[in-house]
């Protein structure tokens, strides 16, 4: 398959080009490196990384950026960071990839464990990633052609953990290699409208 990796320089990403790049033709984009580059924010550039890839068979989306901070100096502004970015940001992949993506190909897109599980000055990634649930399972019951759209909601990762300890005190990290496995699972496999959570449950 030719599957078009976004966010791929990144922890989670890398681990998911090394699994996929076994048995696929991975496409590495990022922002600022790869093989092609996209700003998710922007639509014109979603429009022409599609236009410069052509034809793929998956698309997988490791990327998101989101604002933390106390919710009491909560900005417009500082939500508007993770509604523009890591939420219609990855719809927009979807919705601006329908016209590219081959018949029984598949959409991939990441959330994480806070709106389940939230953590002090995690407001803005707890409503973004509840919003990212509802697309997909809204989207899923749509899609034509055999399309499929799946969801990784990874746990905390090892080796971010430098930089998001102390947001996630108690909180068992996994390694981006397992969290790879999810995404591996959404692009492999059959299933639809599914959440995949790496490393945590509903039931913990």
């Amino acid at each position: 398959m030719k599957i078009i990796l976004v966010g791929a320089s990144g922890t989670i990403g890398r681990a998911v080009g090394a699994e996929l790049e076994r048995r696929h033709d991975v496409v590495r984009v990022g922002r600022s490196g790869g093989d092609f580059r996209v700003d998710i924010t922007d639509s014109d550039s979603i429009r022409r990384l599609y236009a410069e890839v052509g034809e793929f068979d998956a698309l997988v989306s490791t990327v998101g950026k989101v604002h933390f901070g106390p919710l009491e100096r909560f900005t417009p502004e500082q939500f508007d960071v993770g509604l523009r970015d890591k939420l219609m940001g990855q719809v927009n992949l979807v919705m601006l990839g329908l016209a590219s993506i081959r018949a029984g190909g598949s959409f991939t897109l990441t959330s994480g464990l806070l709106n389940d599980d939230p953590i002090r000055e995690g407001a803005s990634a707890a409503m973004v990633n509840g919003a990212l649930e509802g697309f997909v399972h809204g989207a899923a019951v749509e899609l034509s052609r055999g399309l499929r759209i799946n969801l990784v909601s990874p746990t905390v990762i090892e080796e971010a953990l430098p930089v998001y300890a102390p947001f996630f005190p108690g909180v068992k990290a996994v390694p981006a290699r397992e969290a790879a496995l999810g995404y591996v699972k959404s692009v492999e496999g059959v299933q639809t409208g599914r959440v995949y959570r790496i490393g945590w449950s509903r039931d913990t």
